[in-house]
């Protein structure tokens, strides 16, 4: 945000002066509300207690008791803006949804505060909303009931409510596919996908993209009828018939069966339904709307996924304050080190990046060039100062100014060791260093440090662009304060930090490994590496494990398993030799083209069953998840993370596990800690000892 909004805003009393006809406001905690000499009433939102706006029952309360002033003292128009630097509405308050059971309450709520945001609708006068930073959700359903939408320069919209097992529910169905092409908005609602100002703009969301210097001008055009308003043209209205609406719908449900299967998320289905049904009738798209949402509240998809997003802000709780890292170091440019270094850049700090090999960090200098085209939008500048960040350094000169350095060589304890007695006498005076190990204990490492106490671990996951979670691992010597910036860091660059003691696999990897194992016997046993990814999928799994172990690498899976096995004294099986043969032949999976599947322009080519005996039996699924979960359990015990919640979020924005389950540790809890272990016991009586029950279950219950 640029100062002169603020400035601008705070030159007008009340925010909003000077006021011809000051409007009381005392009254309101989270609104501020005043004409200015124009006659035009001003509705700013500042959320009491919170940096960021959301739409609360108090708040669509108080902005009931706006509108009823605007009723009885009509002014010339009404504009609706927000105080907060960050954003202007980010939706509604999740943490009124949690634990609902009743869906007459539910359908009740909702209808009166679609009442509400029909009477914004109903006024004949301007109304006027006008958007920075963000609009989300049900903020973005406000704005749609305005007459003209303003956005300034960056603003990003959406409707994530897909993501929590939900679709628009303020009558946002209904106001967005009536403005658009509704072919358009649909797909924005199904995906949940955040959608940039110039695509807005093209898409006639908002009437006008102006820089903040400028929204003063737009908002007068606006009052005046001299901002031409976006409506939807002949085209969307023929692709909202109901002959078009069919055709499409059907269409819209083979896409989302790929993505979000029917059985798991009911959400995109119903929105779905609910367009086919009724698009053509507004009024009773609303209408529809708010049984179709009071029914998904209630689902436990709906409830899991409203945990994952709880989940998530605790991880960002986690990050705490800025560190105050600025410079960053990669010893490194590989797959991970070279995508590292893209990021910290990208998010706009300096990087130097060295390696061995010159051609190497050429290379990775290219996939950031490539990362920055597919996320930039189209912002040359952006894309321009991310470059200017990111240093190539071969001599590995940034290790002398960096705040942080981050080792990220391959997966070898002596290797690493040896990067560290370079790169140690040379670092300055309170600088961090960091080792991206996926799995060495940091005891391991910290050998020959003259101050271990400075070394943790910061593991990403792969690819880096993508997976939000990021491991910060301590020591039983890591210093307290340099984990807490190790954490702040992580927060600084976007992603989710997890606290985790140093320990054989940590947390991700040593619970994922059991999986990957389990799998691989299944494949040694004869079965198809499709029927056991399926069996994966079936069960909510995003990727099936033998086509993840292909995207990590299987020479990395099978070091990892060789070594948790060693270490952890597993009784895992030994690893297969035909997997063996694979890795030393250099077919490694998706870096390499071949490994358990053929892969082609990223994807992997895999048969079809081709009759009922080759459909994934349905006990297979006990077998790849229980592992998973019981290895979660014997994770909590030793206190790796002691947080069970913790673990859970580790697993599913580290892995993907499956969301709508809320955790590997949530989904034991729910199918019954009794039934888990039974299960288990089951599956070692038939299968062996890699299935015994962790001695900790009973902290579960």
């Amino acid at each position: 945000m640029n100062d002169p909004a603020w400035t601008y805003l705070a030159a007008r009393d009340l925010t909003l002066g000077p006021v011809s006809t000051p409007e009381p406001s005392e009254d309101f905690t989270h609104w501020r509300f005043a004409r200015d000499d124009a006659g035009v009433a001003w509705a700013v939102l500042d959320q009491q207690g919170s940096g960021t706006n959301t739409l609360s029952q108090a708040v669509l309360e108080e902005f009931a008791r706006i509108l009823d002033r605007i009723e009885q003292r009509a002014p010339k128009a009404l504009v609706i803006r927000s105080a907060k630097r960050d954003g202007f509405l980010a939706g509604a308050d999740i943490s009124e949804f949690r634990g609902v059971t009743d869906e007459a309450a539910i359908r009740e709520r909702i209808a009166a505060a679609h009442a509400v945001v029909d009477r914004l609708e109903a006024l004949t006068i301007p109304t006027i909303a006008v958007m920075h930073g963000y609009a989300m959700g049900g903020g973005l359903e406000i704005a749609l009931a305005c007459t003209q939408r303003i956005a300034v320069e960056g603003t990003r919209f959406g409707f994530p409510e897909v993501q929590i097992g939900l679709h628009p529910g303020l009558g946002g169905t209904a106001r967005f596919t009536h403005l658009c092409d509704p072919i358009e908005a649909m797909s924005a609602m199904l995906t949940g996908k955040s959608i940039h100002d110039r695509q807005a703009k093209r898409m006639g969301l908002v009437d006008a993209v102006v820089p903040e210097r400028h929204v003063e001008a737009a908002i007068a055009a606006a009052v005046n009828g001299d901002l031409e308003q976006a409506r939807q043209g002949l085209v969307g209205r023929i692709k909202d018939s109901a002959p078009a609406r069919r055709l499409a719908a059907r269409q819209m449900r083979v896409q989302a069966e790929g993505r979000a299967p029917s059985r798991h998320y009911p959400a995109p289905y119903a929105l779905i339904d609910l367009w086919e049904e009724h698009g053509g009738d507004m009024a009773a798209m609303k209408q529809a709307e708010i049984a179709s949402f009071a029914r998904l509240m209630q689902t436990d998809t709906a409830q899991n996924l409203i945990r994952v997003f709880f989940l998530r802000q605790k991880l960002k709780e986690l990050a705490g304050k800025d560190a105050g890292i600025s410079q960053v170091h990669v010893i490194g440019a590989g797959a991970m080190g070279g995508d590292i270094a893209a990021w910290c850049a990208w998010k706009g700090l300096r990087t130097s990046l060295s390696d061995v090999k010159a051609d190497v960090i050429g290379k990775a200098v290219g996939r950031a060039a490539a990362l920055y085209e597919k996320i930039a939008h189209g912002d040359r500048l952006k894309i321009r100062d991310a470059l200017d960040r990111l240093i190539p350094d071969p001599e590995g000169q940034g290790v002398t100014s960096a705040d942080l350095i981050i080792e990220a060589a391959p997966e070898k304890a002596d290797l690493k060791r040896k990067l560290y007695a370079d790169a140690e006498p040379r670092m300055k005076q309170g600088a961090i260093l960091a080792t991206n190990t996926s799995s060495i204990p940091l005891a391991e490492l910290r050998e020959g440090l003259r101050r271990p106490e400075r070394l943790v671990g910061i593991h990403f996951f792969n690819p880096v662009s993508r997976l939000d979670l990021v491991e910060v691992v301590s020591h039983d010597g890591t210093d307290a304060d340099v984990a807490a910036q190790a954490r702040a860091f992580v927060g600084r660059i976007g992603k989710l930090p997890v606290p985790a003691k140093s320990a054989p696999g940590f947390i991700v990897n040593r619970v994922l490994t059991p999986y990957l194992t389990e799998a691989l016997t299944l494949m040694d046993e004869g079965l198809a590496p499709e029927v056991i990814d399926k069996a994966a999928t079936d069960f909510g799994m995003p990727v099936g494990p033998l086509e993840l172990a292909d995207q990590v690498g299987l020479d990395i899976g099978l070091a990892v398993a060789e070594m948790l096995k060693r270490e952890l004294g597993w009784p895992l099986p030994d690893a297969p030799q035909w997997l063996k043969d694979k890795v030393e032949a250099g077919e490694l999976g998706k870096k390499t083209g071949k490994g358990i599947y053929v892969w082609r322009d990223g994807k992997p080519v895999k048969a079809h069953p081709k009759k009922d005996a080759d459909a994934p039996d349905p006990a297979l699924a006990d077998r790849l998840v229980l592992p998973m979960v019981n290895t979660a359990v014997a994770v909590l015990r030793e206190g790796v993370n002691d947080d069970p919640d913790a673990i859970d979020a580790a697993m599913i924005f580290g892995t993907g596990f499956a969301p709508f389950r809320g955790g590997p540790l949530h989904y034991a809890r729910e199918r019954g800690v009794d039934a888990v272990v039974a299960a288990l016991s089951e599956l070692a009586r038939q299968h062996g000892a890699r299935f015994e029950p962790d001695a900790g279950w009973d902290t579960l219950k």
